[in-house]
């Protein structure tokens, strides 16, 4: 018995980014177009239990329900206007969806978070959870929720963060995921984007488990620097996205030497309840040129995966140091080699890491490989890192202090209170925002004490 995930998009870019994840889920399960398994699709099969079970068959139901012999992804794909997912149903596996749950209202949050989680996203909420409720009805063992959306626009971060509070509500004992897009300067196409993602960032403070933060300027440095792309599409800054949730998800849905769910990295990475806010990053990022040249050892994935240059989000390593780590290699991997690349990336950076938590590094081998994005047809070994670094304070500082540039001339805050928000709110947010800062910098400068030297002190206060 598989555990079973109930995966949620919502808004524009939710949707997007969760339409590019479906299409590399379907290819490295073999799941055509129209639903049904075919060897034709991804790369060759294999079954290395040599139980009968194709291993890209035996924990399908983590992801997709069968019914009459499709496998129909497990998905709630939400907008508050119809156009992304008229473009969802007009793709390739726009068939492969269930229809029932392809949710959208009709006129937009406007970039107003106010309008998607007050006003217009509270009048489809429920509607939502109703087939959110479906979903979870079908399942055996629901192990959790998996949420897409961006926090710069008004439906994904407005109502994807409603519908997080409601399914945390109603689900308290599930693991709930987010892949969260973060706004950056650079790539900026809203102006109140600030607002959104600071008072989104408080709602994922207290309803999210795990939250796997993306970047949009880091995805632009990776296209220009690594596959040499002047103009990326959005597209293929999405592909990339779902090269690394597919590498994350990977010892979910395939088998490996360790059996992986989200609770199992919850509690790995997550020493505080706060501070589950976590970097991601994929190996190798290869253009179609590098990728039939370069040979993929586990010290080039290793070495690729740790370094700045593959980071999905825009901070410096040494900005922070790792609280933990976790690396989930894919393909035919040797045991002893990773181990030993473990251990030499923990004595080579010890710098960067805590001192106060011991082998904090954590790791795990899938047998099935990553598809190639060049070449469907082919499975490659890759590597994914997911780390909790307390150099994401930079990505919240940078959203607080452009939160407060626009705060103190009250800039646009009458759209907010317009919807029935209060002032308030706005203060609270940017108050558990910074709070956050603050505990990631003592996270930081924290030192490990000898229980002697504690016992010394504990006398001399007696």
């Amino acid at each position: 018995m598989v555990r079973e995930i109930v995966h949620v998009q919502v808004g524009q870019c939710g949707n997007q980014v969760g339409k590019a994840f479906w299409e590399t889920v379907c290819t490295e399960h073999k799941i055509d177009t129209s639903g049904s398994w075919s060897a034709e699709v991804g790369p060759p099969s294999s079954d290395d239990d040599g139980d009968g079970i194709k291993d890209e068959l035996e924990n399908i139901d983590v992801y997709f329900t069968e019914a009459n012999d499709r496998y129909v992804p497990r998905a709630v794909v939400v907008d508050l206007e119809p156009g992304t997912i008229d473009v969802i149903k007009a793709s390739a596996y726009g068939g492969a969806f269930n229809p029932d749950y392809l949710l959208f209202g009709a006129n937009g949050a406007g970039n107003n978070w106010a309008k998607g989680h007050y006003t217009e996203g509270a009048e489809l909420v429920d509607e939502v959870l109703d087939k959110v409720r479906t979903a979870i009805e079908g399942c055996d063992a629901p192990q959790g929720f998996q949420l897409f959306h961006s926090l710069g626009g008004g439906t994904g971060s407005g109502m994807g963060t409603l519908l997080l509070l409601k399914i945390r509500d109603s689900y308290p004992d599930r693991m709930t995921t987010t892949y969260s897009i973060y706004p950056s300067p650079k790539v900026s196409d809203t102006v109140v984007e600030p607002y959104n993602a600071v008072l989104s960032s408080h709602q994922l403070l207290e309803n999210s488990d795990e939250t796997f933060i993306i970047d949009n300027e880091a995805l632009y440095n990776i296209s220009h620097n690594i596959l040499k792309q002047n103009q990326p599409t959005y597209s293929e800054l999405n592909k990339l996205i779902a090269q690394a949730t597919c590498g994350i998800t990977s010892s979910l849905r395939f088998p490996g030497k360790l059996n992986g769910d989200l609770r199992k990295l919850g509690v790995n990475l997550v020493p505080f309840p706060r501070l589950h806010f976590f970097l991601v990053s994929q190996a190798p990022i290869l253009n179609k040129e590098a990728s039939s040249k370069l040979k993929i050892t586990v010290q080039e994935l290793t070495k690729q995966a740790f370094g700045a240059r593959n980071f999905y989000s825009n901070v410096k390593p040494d900005d922070g140091k790792y609280l933990a780590a976790s690396f989930q290699f894919r393909g035919d991997m040797n045991t002893e080699k990773v181990d030993a690349q473990m251990t030499k990336l923990n004595s080579e950076h010890t710098e960067d890491f805590v001192e106060w938590i011991p082998n904090n590094i954590k790791n795990g081998i899938v047998t099935s490989g990553q598809t190639n994005p060049h070449n469907p047809k082919e499975a490659i070994n890759s590597c994914t890192l997911v780390a909790n670094t307390t150099a994401l304070k930079g990505i919240f500082q940078r959203l607080a202090t452009q939160f407060g540039a626009m705060y103190r001339r009250k800039a646009f805050l009458h759209w907010y209170k317009g919807e029935g928000m209060d002032e308030m709110e706005f203060q609270e947010a940017d108050k558990n925002v910074r709070d956050l800062i603050t505990e990631y910098q003592d996270k930081q400068d924290a030192v490990f004490e000898d229980e002697e030297e504690d016992d010394e002190e504990e006398n001399s206060d007696i």
